[in-house]
């Protein structure tokens, strides 16, 4: 025994010296398909190696192909094969944007090992997405399999690029999220000239002075502008990188869509690794070998001396891509020779010839899976940050911050990330429905956008301070189409209010106010309202020479002003003045106002218009001065609705919270909470439910107590009370039985009484209704009848059954 110890002792095992790459999710077994080739696979990998060696004998100065990389499982598998079309149950992810963005989030992205030569391992798109890391080719193979199960014209891309391409290199690149948009110039329509109109004063000042001092501006900025850019170009130089010894040789892999399915209107290209769209003349990628999708393998014969700018991707034409399987869905371009020839060789290859061509294979790679808790993750561990041109982005995962931030944004001045020009900020799940905030440090000025849903519809508050801290302007935009009163946006300043309107039935659309303080609303202090002004637009039903355009309340010096509208081939508008009376006291009338004629003021376009009455005049004034203290009044209820506004948010940015779907049962802690409530009462009462028909004693012990022990008394009466329930149970079964078969028996008999009375008088269908009842009936009554001796013979087995079950219950031993 001690020798054979002895001898086991010195047996050592040795694992492997083998690095196993594990994701954030562990190992897991791997299917069949990874470990072996099937035939059909088999023979496509010697096609493809057929095609191999006629390449390299024809093209001895031409790269190698990547045709056949092993996998996880170190067994060549054709590349073709490997992209897995998969379309995941997500709206997010079934457009470009959406994918290419989650790939180049979701995924860690690794240099190869050499980066001139081709790697000479592929893990399967399953895998990257199981593990979150892959190379730009493990890359580029799950995009295009999550666009190609999307329906695009997606190809996976093997060619050359530059050093910042290749290394994910964006410190010299403007941040996708700050590059201008096109915007849509629109021309102004020109107003047509009248004949007659009214000529301007004549501008007394010099042209040529003029003409001086705007070129002397234009030369100002000129120069500004040329300082700035040298000054650009000087910090450019200072960070120029050193020149790549691999240019041109770097080894790289992006995605290839073109025009055609899902609309796509023209072809583009797609940095996999960083999820950018770029155009086909894009100088980052300098020169393409072959590209491939699921169904064919194709080879560049053009040449690349200047990159991809020249390329012409018609994968038809057999003279510029070489393809390896004939059987593509890309019409073949034939020379004019040979258009003949395909002609008469067309009826031949129809009858029989495609039975011989290799199809492709299905794929060897598993179902691409995607839970949502990993599509809300976004990023490995949550976070990633991202380097562009004096601009840093950092985006998280959902739910990760308390605040629901998801993507920050920070502008720099130069190019060592130091100064801070500007921050944008993105939220998703907020309860206050903020999306974003910009703060623009060099204005002061934040603003914060947000969705629909909130109690006062509030779309976007913009506002800027200045030195001190003091706000100098706020902006808010509403939703105007939701809100009664139509407000679409209200600018306030400290001496002024200004409120837009849309789409309102009194064509109301301008409201301002001039106030005499200083300092924005506060409850506690009012400002002084010095004047108000309203626009209206043109009223159809009201001639224009009573519509009023524009009125305005002049507290200050105790005026009103109303301007019409324009009439047709009119030059001028009516207008109005008209004086505020003053209040006179008597002793007859009281508080009286003193109305003169000289208290207003009015301009008539057309001389033959009567003059108003002087009861319209003073009802109109009556009018101005009850509109002026209503108005009053709404000014003080905009100032306490932005007050309210204000601290709202001051509120909501004190305490944020988040909110989780109903549908979301691993965040929802109250759904979680009631869930698990809701599960525990059942399994108690499942359990209770259990225990109480196993235990035939329990309510014969609950009614004394449920005592740990019986004494002889209290067993003799549980035991007795149980033969009694159950006599008294048994008895009752028997009579419940009894009384049905009476009962169907007594409803037979006067069915039959029935009969015998009227038997002469009844119809075929009658007497047909009472033979089926009958037969029914005395079914009914032999069913009943066989039940009630069934349990006349089994009540006294179960009685004995139940005294030997107390008899042998240990709670009844002491009987």
């Amino acid at each position: 025994m001690n020798e054979l110890t002895e001898r086991l002792g010195k047996v050592q095992i040795k694992l492997p010296n083998e690095k196993v790459r594990v994701g954030k999710k562990g190992q897991r077994p791997l299917p069949e398909s990874y470990k072996r080739n099937t035939k059909k696979e088999q023979l496509v990998l010697l096609y493809a190696e057929n095609f191999r060696r006629q390449f390299v004998q024809l093209y001895r100065d031409r790269k190698p192909l990547y045709l056949a990389p092993k996998n996880d499982c170190n067994v060549e598998k054709f590349v073709c094969t490997t992209i897995r079309p998969t379309q995941l149950p997500y709206k997010e992810l079934y457009d470009v944007d959406g994918c290419a963005e989650f790939v180049a989030d979701y995924v860690n992205y690794q240099l190869l090992e050499n980066p001139v030569e081709l790697p000479q391992k592929m893990r399967s798109p399953f895998s990257v997405l199981h593990e979150q890391q892959g190379n730009c080719f493990e890359y580029s193979m799950l995009l295009c399999s999550l666009l190609i199960g999307n329906g695009y014209d997606a190809y996976c891309v093997s060619g050359y690029a530059s050093r910042e391409v290749s290394v994910m290199d964006e410190s010299r690149d403007v941040c996708p999220l700050l590059e201008e948009r096109k915007e849509e110039v629109v021309t102004a329509e020109t107003k047509k000239s009248r004949k007659y109109t009214v000529k301007p004063p004549k501008d007394m000042n010099s042209k040529f002075i003029r003409k001086m001092e705007a070129r002397a501006v234009a030369e100002d900025a000129k120069a500004a502008q040329r300082l700035k850019e040298e000054e650009e170009a000087r910090q450019e130089e200072l960070v120029e990188p050193k020149r790549d010894k691999f240019h041109g040789l770097r080894v790289h892999s992006w995605v290839l869509i073109l025009h055609g399915k899902r609309e796509v209107p023209e072809s583009f290209f797609i940095e996999s690794s960083t999820g950018r769209i770029h155009p086909l003349q894009y100088d980052g990628y300098l020169g393409i070998e072959s590209l491939w999708n699921n169904e064919n393998y194709w080879v560049n014969m053009q040449d690349c001396t200047d990159g991809v700018k020249s390329l012409n991707y018609d994968l038809g034409d057999a003279a510029q891509w070489e393809y390896i399987y004939p059987s593509l869905d890309k019409p073949v371009l034939l020379l004019p020779e040979d258009q003949l020839a395909a002609d008469e060789f067309t009826e031949e290859a129809d009858t029989g010839l495609d039975e011989d061509i290799l199809d492709m294979p299905s794929s060897w790679v598993e179902e691409l899976e995607l839970s949502h808790n990993d599509l809300q993750s976004r990023c490995p561990q949550g976070k990633k940050t991202i380097l562009y041109k004096k601009a840093k982005l950092e985006k998280f995962a959902e739910y990760l911050n308390h605040d629901g931030l998801v993507c920050l944004l920070k502008v720099y001045k130069d190019y060592q990330l130091k100064d801070v020009l500007e921050v944008r900020q993105w939220f998703k799940h907020r309860k206050d429905k903020l999306t974003s905030r910009q703060l623009d440090k060099t204005t002061n000025t934040v603003i914060e956008q947000f969705a629909q849903g909130r109690s006062r519809y509030l779309k976007e508050h913009k506002y800027s301070t200045d030195s001190e801290g003091l706000v100098e302007m706020r902006t808010l935009t509403f939703f105007s189409k939701v809100r009664v009163d139509g407000l679409e946006k209200r600018v306030e300043t400290p001496t002024e209010l200004t409120e837009h309107y849309v789409d309102r039935s009194d064509f109301l659309y301008y409201f301002s106010v001039e106030f005499g303080g200083k300092g924005l609303c506060s409850s506690d202090n009012q400002r002084p309202i010095m004047k108000m002004t309203e626009r209206y637009h043109r009223n159809p039903d009201k001639p224009a020479s009573e519509d009023v355009a524009e009125r305005v309340f002049n507290l200050a010096d105790d005026k009103y002003q109303l301007m019409y509208h324009l009439e047709d081939n009119k030059i001028v508008a009516n207008n109005r003045d008209m004086a505020k009376p003053t209040a006179v006291c008597t002793p007859k009338e009281g508080v009286v106002m003193a109305l003169s004629t000289d208290m207003t003021h009015a301009f008539q376009v057309d001389p033959n218009a009567s003059d108003p009455k002087q009861l319209q005049l003073f009802e109109l004034l009556t009018d101005l001065m009850a509109a002026e203290e209503q108005r009053a009044l709404d000014v003080r209820s905009i100032e306490q609705e932005t007050a309210d506004i204000l601290q709202t948010r001051q509120c909501e940015e004190q305490s944020t919270v988040l909110e989780v779907s109903v549908y979301d049962t691993t965040r929802n802690d109250t759904a979680k909470t009631q869930r698990l409530k809701m599960e525990q009462k059942q399994q108690e009462e499942e359990q209770a439910r259990k225990e109480m028909q196993l235990d035939y004693l329990a309510p014969f012990l609950a009614q004394i107590g449920d005592p740990e022990t019986l004494t002889y008394d209290k067993a003799v009466m549980v035991k007795d009370n149980c033969l009694r329930d159950l006599k008294q149970r048994l008895i009752d079964m028997a009579n419940v039985i009894q009384s049905r078969f009476e009962k169907e028996t007594q409803e037979l008999q006067r069915k039959q009484s029935w009969y015998q009375q009227n038997q002469t008088t009844l119809s075929k269908e009658q007497e047909e209704d009472y033979l089926s009842f009958c037969s029914e009936a005395m079914f009914r009554i032999h069913i009943l009848e066989e039940r009630l001796n069934r349990h006349k013979t089994e009540a006294p087995e179960k009685y004995k059954a139940m005294e030997r079950r107390l008899v042998a219950d240990p709670r009844l031993s002491k009987v």
